[in-house]
């Protein structure tokens, strides 16, 4: 009775959904030999599939082992299987199971009639995100028999999120996961379309891009064939050369002599700066092209930048991050936002700036406690944050630089227009820096308001090419100077 019935639920599934008849037939013929002494619609045995996928702590990604279980369903067989998933899965993780069944079935495969198990070890760590769909779905499929002969997936490491047409969805952390994939002779990478060409930069790893769950299955199907087909390659040194990137240019900066030679200083030593003018002198037209002389990512550069920002999800299609970040956060910013947090850790700004420019506007507007944490990672260029779980560490190499008025209403010592503020405001205003913090600032400069025949005469731009040149080589001359090492608040990005 038991077989009859499942044999007419699939039947009217395959009917109405339009599916192969031969899938069909497989999967009806095996609930039916497959009936057991109880009457029971189930397997003889239970089924056990490993699959693996990798899990992003901080900037970097461990291997994740997926169990799946299939064990015979014990009552009504017109009742919804139990899905249970062990292993300290989150909230995202455990919802996880409708998302699955959801997908299976409107991916042309049947959702099994049995109690299925999963199993994430490590148990003891904490595994979050939607990125275990596609593995936990390929391990359900490969212990019901829908990935042919395949006893396990342990050399493909596969990751995603399924939505409930079985599309694949993006996920972060696609660099550090081939990374680990590489570290630990994984051959194969299953992973979104739109995470393929990030993860594809790492070379001794075949990465393959997947749209749906369908897909996925053939995908493997051809990786175990006699002739598989060509991974995704990218050169990453093709990616650096581009030049010429920056939407801003250094050369349309008229006036501000002294303060573009400041910068250009700064730039060449890694010195922080902090720029003090009335409003519109151009303070922040001139951090903002602070990265276009910057000297150029090298690949090691980019590739930890790139690290960093695929664990916030800001890479997109892009791959490898090839121009040097500029954060500029808004003074409302809280100390986590600025230095990162989280009950999992995620980067902050100044890790989001590393190996760029961090910008702070209107510096004394900013809160005392969120601009105090800042004078440990302009010494160690690192964040480590701890948890009562884990302890994470994020690199934080970046420059400095910060604008602010002399004074509140921002006229102290101007020539052309007069200040009204007191000297007890102008003390409470500056003072709301701390001495520790601008002593970390290595160049204080004046930008004062520019007059209007400096902006509309023949004064000639910058080079910006020529200042580039000279920033990479001093970068160059530092580095092999190995006998006077720069200062612990000079450190040029690499």
């Amino acid at each position: 009775m038991a077989s009859a019935l499942s044999f007419l639920t699939r039947g009217a599934l395959c009917f109405s959904s339009g599916i192969d008849f031969s899938l069909c037939f497989v999967s009806i013929g095996r609930i039916i030999a497959s009936e057991s002494q109880t009457g029971v619609c189930a397997t003889l045995t239970p089924m056990l599939f490993r699959t693996q996928s990798a899990a992003v702590y901080g900037v970097d990604a461990d291997l994740v082992d997926i169990e799946v279980d299939l064990t015979p369903a014990r009552g009504e067989t017109d009742q919804t299987p139990a899905v249970i998933i062990v292993g300290l899965p989150d909230l995202a993780v455990r919802e996880s199971r409708e998302r699955i069944r959801a997908a299976i079935n409107n991916s042309a495969f049947f959702f099994p009639f049995h109690k299925t198990t999963i199993n994430l070890a490590p148990a003891d760590v904490r595994k979050e995100g939607a990125s275990f769909d596609l593995p936990i779905a390929l391990g359900i499929l490969g212990a019901n028999g829908d990935l042919g002969n395949t006893e396990h997936l342990t050399d493909i490491l596969a990751v995603g999120e399924l939505s409930l047409d079985g599309r694949v969805r993006p996920i972060r952390g696609a660099l550090p996961i081939a990374l680990r994939a590489r570290q630990s002779q994984t051959k194969h990478l299953l992973l979104p379309d739109e995470n393929a060409k990030e993860a594809a930069v790492v070379s001794g790893v075949n990465v393959y891009a997947v749209t749906d769950l369908r897909s996925a299955v053939e995908m493997i199907a051809a990786i175990r064939s006699e002739t598989p087909p060509e991974p995704i390659r990218v050169d990453p040194a093709h990616i650096l050369i581009r030049d010429e990137r920056y939407s801003v240019d250094f050369r349309e900066v008229r006036g501000q002599q002294a303060a573009k030679r400041a910068l250009e200083v700064a730039t060449a030593g890694g010195h922080n700066i902090l720029l003090i003018g009335p409003p519109g002198s151009g303070k922040t037209m001139l951090a903002k092209r602070l990265p276009t002389i910057l000297p150029p990512l090298e690949f090691e550069a980019a590739l930890e930048l790139t690290k960093i920002h695929s664990v916030a999800g800001l890479t997109g299609r892009a791959g490898l991050v090839t121009e040097r970040p500029f954060r500029s956060p808004h003074h409302t910013i809280s100390d986590a936002g600025l230095i990162g947090g989280g009950a999992v850790p995620r980067p902050g700004e100044v890790s989001l700036a590393h190996q760029g420019v961090l910008f702070l506007d209107e510096l004394p507007e900013f809160d005392r406690s969120v601009l105090e944490v800042l004078r440990q990672p302009l010494e160690d260029q690192k964040v480590t944050i701890s948890r009562a779980a884990m302890s994470l560490t994020f690199p934080a190499s970046f420059m400095l630089a910060a604008a602010m008025n002399p004074c509140p209403c921002g006229f102290w010592n101007d020539p052309t227009r007069e200040c009204r503020c007191s000297p007890l405001q102008i003390q409470r205003y500056v003072g709301r820096i701390s001495g520790p913090l601008l002593d970390r600032i290595d160049i204080h400069i004046d930008v004062p308001a520019v007059r209007f025949r400096e902006l509309t005469g023949d004064t000639p731009p910058t080079r910006k090419t020529q200042v580039r040149s000279d920033n990479a080589l001093s970068k160059r001359v530092r580095g092999n100077a190995s006998d006077s090492p720069p200062r612990e608040s000079s450190r040029m990005p690499q």
